[in-house]
């Protein structure tokens, strides 16, 4: 009796913990809030003895009180504040276990990426600018108090940055394409690929559309895209002294447009995805990824993004500082000497072989797509789906997995086929594969800071507060064109096309159904502009992407390529500007009122071509 009495004795602080601490997880309350934006607080796992919950926001000077009913157990509401201060939080269900929100005004969420990307521009140092549009975000994050702020920069945001399994694959992926670039600059497959291309690219105009052609042909990745066009093609644009900003242009406005309208590529499934869980918010039965195709020639900015890289290439005519930079490389009497050629040190004696350059990347474009069929069908075996059409594959499939496989192995056929032709000793071809993963070390540490700095616009809600500017008292037909500019904002803010798309497409889709019967569309027209809103997201966030020098794709296109970064961005982003208003008064805007995309299409592109004509200048 006295051993059971000494037993339960010691059970009861146990039970107490536990209870404790389960209690404590029920509980799902944000950190922090903006004036005037919604926030959720979520309570699970509620006993049956508690109907009611009784909630206090309590501050020095306001006191909210909110009373709800418990519905099986759960309770999840949606709150509004609309005074910026510290809010203590107490409830009934554990009424000696406060809690704590801040509301800080919106335009604080602002703040960062606006840092971030007013320094990149002003003194030319990305990783500079980006440390402290991070720190700033911490400091607003946790309530100005820079210690903390600091820590937090390195234990917290940059760290759970590197966790994320997708970053690491991207970081991996990267480094790998930069090994695979090292080993066939060493043994000339870079030199010899090079001489091939330029029996076909002998004038910087056939330069520039064999990279524009070379960048539609890797259609299924734009992180592919931006790493091997820019590589393989640098060589031979410096030879044929197009400037590397060009380049960079030409494989940045080509990468994520063609990846993101292709009806098979890693970008699909998560397009498809995210329009999916959309319909399903307002009940709609349609086919996501039927609904997608339709969106496809609506996605105008995409479109003419790539239209227009060919046309600035074909008439050799450019505007702003891409002008300079041009007439500057064509007026060089020197030529650059590409790292390509200068880390090539072989013998004269030595046949270089085109093949040494093109299997390998070959290796990586067949690999990816291989892979991806691989593992879309073994996801549809796992979740017992018999749709085998190839876009159910592709959307099923892993994009990083395939591309990280497929990299890899291209890597081991580039060293082993250098070895075994003898061109260089198995030591020397480890040793210039570690060179090209070298080379990119820069690309992913700023890949890491730009990731950071996401992180942190997520953390203070920035996209919420953009999104909060758009009203609902309008014409439905214009909203497409608003989701635009609200996108492009994001995207430009934040660096991020997908998740801009993540953020926004489960809340327009709703917005344009619920707006659109309100003002009594008819449902074809209805249809139409939901297409519009759909294809918006998705060419205003690459429009964004495009414009900010904080983006990933405009950083590794830049890196790749080899030129400065804000010389990149700041020639691209006039072209960009001019693609994106034509694309939005004369795609968005008519589209939605009825005119055919193609019509919208055609007059996108007959203003491009005007304003080349007549305000662009031979180099």
């Amino acid at each position: 009796m006295h051993l059971t009495l000494i037993k339960i004795k010691y059970l009861f602080p146990i039970l107490f913990f536990f209870l404790s601490s389960l209690s404590a997880q029920s509980i799902d309350i944000p950190k922090l809030s903006l004036t005037g934006i919604p926030f959720e607080i979520s309570i699970s796992e509620i006993p049956d003895n508690i109907k009611t919950v009784e909630f206090f926001l309590i501050s020095d000077t306001q006191s909210y009180e909110y009373k709800w009913a418990v519905v099986n157990g759960i309770i999840s509401e949606n709150l509004s504040i609309d005074v910026s201060e510290n809010y203590e939080i107490k409830n009934n269900l554990i009424p000696n276990t406060p809690s704590y929100i801040r509301v800080i005004p919106g335009w604080l969420s602002l703040v960062p990426p606006l840092i971030a990307i007013f320094l990149a521009l002003l003194i030319r140092q990305v990783v500079v600018s980006l440390s402290i549009g991070i720190f700033s975000g911490a400091l607003i994050y946790y309530n100005f108090d820079p210690i903390t702020a600091l820590l937090r920069f390195a234990d917290t945001l940059i760290l759970n940055v590197l966790i994320d399994k997708d970053h690491m694959f991207v970081i991996v992926f990267t480094l790998l394409i930069g090994g695979v670039v090292g080993v066939i600059s060493a043994n000339g497959g870079t030199i010899g690929l090079a001489k091939q291309i330029t029996k076909l690219a002998k004038t910087a105009k056939s330069g520039m559309i064999a990279s524009w052609l070379l960048g539609l042909a890797i259609f299924f990745d734009d992180y592919a895209n931006s790493l091997i066009i820019g590589n393989m093609m640098r060589p031979i644009t410096d030879k044929l002294k197009v400037s590397r900003e060009k380049l960079a242009y030409i494989v940045d406005s080509t990468a994520a447009p063609i990846a993101s309208i292709v009806i098979i590529s890693t970008w699909v499934g998560y397009e498809v995805g995210l329009i999916s869980d959309g319909l399903n918010s307002i009940g709609s039965t349609q086919n996501a990824y039927d609904v997608f195709i339709s969106s496809i020639p609506y996605s105008f900015y995409p479109i003419a993004a790539i239209f227009f890289v060919f046309l600035t290439s074909f008439l050799e005519r450019d505007f702003g500082p891409m002008l300079s930079f041009e007439r500057k490389a064509r007026n060089s009497k020197v030529v650059i000497e590409s790292d390509d050629f200068e880390n090539s040190k072989l013998s004269k004696s030595v046949k270089t072989r085109w093949y040494n350059g093109a299997i390998p990347i070959l290796v990586i474009l067949f690999g990816t797509i291989i892979s991806l069929i691989y593992t879309g069908i073994s996801s549809l075996n796992t979740e017992g789906i018999t749709d085998y059409s190839i876009q159910n594959i592709i959307n099923h499939g892993d994009s990083f997995s395939s591309l990280l496989w497929a990299s890899f192995i291209a890597s081991i056929v580039a060293i082993v086929m250098t070895v075994s032709q003898r061109i260089l000793t198995l030591q020397k071809a480890v040793a210039a594969w570690e060179k090209g993963i070298q080379s990119m070390l820069v690309a992913v540490i700023i890949l890491v800071f730009a990731w950071g700095i996401s992180s942190v616009t997520i953390d203070l809600k920035t996209a919420d507060y953009i999104i909060s500017l758009l009203s609902d008292a309008i014409d439905p037909r214009l909203l497409p064109a608003i989701v635009f500019i609200i996108c492009a904002a994001i995207g430009f803010s934040t660096g991020t096309s997908w998740g801009t798309m993540a953020i926004v497409m489960p809340i327009v889709i709703p917005l344009t159904y619920t707006v659109g019967n309100s003002f009594g569309l008819e449902r074809e027209s209805l249809q139409i502009v939901m297409y519009g809103v759909i294809s918006s997201v998705l060419a205003g966030s690459v429009f964004g992407d495009h414009c900010s020098p904080i983006a990933d794709t405009t950083i590794l296109s830049s890196l790749a390529s080899k030129c400065n970064h804000i010389d990149h961005v700041k020639s691209q982003l006039p072209y960009a500007f001019l693609v994106g208003i034509l694309s939005v008064l004369l795609g968005s805007i008519p589209a939605a009122y009825g005119v055919s995309p193609f019509i919208s299409i055609a007059m996108i592109f007959g203003g491009l071509f005007l304003f080349l004509r007549f305000f662009g200048k031979k180099v």
